[in-house]
């Protein structure tokens, strides 16, 4: 088990960043930061889903994007900004490594390689959260829902099975996707028991889903076209 970033790192990369890499739980609910709030480190998600947000001043809050064993939290280090008006939370349980910002940066300014599959990562990212930005607006609860678990299922470990609990699905309206949860339930795409999800038909939750999670499937593999997952792991 690992994260897509650091297995793809070349091996010289990935040696001199292992000795600062610790490996800490990212329990559910944890902020990793806050709107406004100077970031000291970005996290490497091994397993587990953070939800990037935005609040409003009515206290909803937005989801506009998610990152899992894909990518990395805290791109706005990497861009030179030291905090953003988002804000990271911990959607599902799970562990990540942690990695100061100072070190993260010190070492792109070093390797172009790493800089280079970050600023990637980052372009991906962006994509994701413009999509979801006019999904949001434009698709129906339901079609929500169907990209939000597909988006879920890419950054599970097993990329099989994902539980949830209806209440902690930012950026949706409980009722609506209350009324959405039945009709996937009565498809036969998933099933709701105990306040939690399971998918049981991926390709159909596929067709079900609007164009956005396309889209942003596409763009990823475009970015990443051989970026495998190693079995590298924290020593140590």
């Amino acid at each position: 088990m690992s994260n897509r970033l650091i297995a793809g790192l070349p091996e010289a990369d990935f040696e001199r960043l292992l000795p600062h890499l610790e490996l800490v739980p990212l329990p559910s609910g944890k902020a990793l930061y806050e709107a406004g709030e100077v970031q000291q480190y970005v996290s490497f998600p091994i397993s587990g889903i953070v939800s990037l947000l935005h609040t409003m001043q009515d206290g909803f809050s937005e989801e506009i994007g998610v990152v899992g064993n894909e990518g990395m939290v805290g791109v706005s280090l990497l861009m030179g900004g030291e905090s953003t008006p988002s804000r990271a939370v911990v959607q599902s349980p799970g562990y990540g490594y942690r990695l100061k910002g100072t070190i993260l940066q010190a070492e792109c300014e070093r390797s172009p390689s790493l800089h280079y599959l970050l600023l990637r990562y980052t372009q991906s990212l962006i994509t994701q959260i413009t999509q979801t930005a006019a999904c949001n607006r434009h698709h129906a609860v339901e079609q929500q829902l169907c990209r939000w678990l597909l988006l879920t299922l890419d950054r599970q470990p097993e990329n099989d099975a994902t539980t949830t609990i209806i209440g902690n699905i930012p950026g949706m309206h409980r009722d609506g996707v209350t009324e959405a949860v039945s009709i996937l339930q009565a498809a036969g795409l998933i099933t709701y028991t105990d306040g939690k999800i399971s998918v049981l038909d991926r390709l159909k939750l596929e067709a079900r889903a609007c164009e956005c999670y396309g889209a942003v499937r596409r763009e990823t593999d475009r970015l990443f076209p051989k970026l495998e997952i190693a079995t590298r792991t924290r020593q140590g």
